[in-house]
């Protein structure tokens, strides 16, 4: 995912869960209230990658959704 949004020159901040406890606390607040990773934590998944676009404004997952999000900007 950061090779596609470098290479598609898409400005991003990177955080790795697995670097300290705040990045996975972040995220896991994130799974765990939003309803964007319902289908995917019914299906069994963990939801990474994904992309918070402005705090929170929209949840993304696949280079689709972030393609269609470049074309509407």
């Amino acid at each position: 995912m950061k090779e596609f949004l470098s290479k598609n020159e898409i400005k991003f901040v990177y955080l790795d869960i697995s670097e300290n406890l705040f990045n996975l606390k972040v995220f896991l607040k994130y799974r765990d209230s939003r309803p964007e990773f319902n289908q995917i934590k019914e299906s069994g998944r963990v939801g990474i990658p994904c992309i918070v676009v402005n705090k929170g404004e929209r949840v993304l997952f696949d280079k689709i959704d972030i393609e269609q999000l470049r074309d509407q900007i």
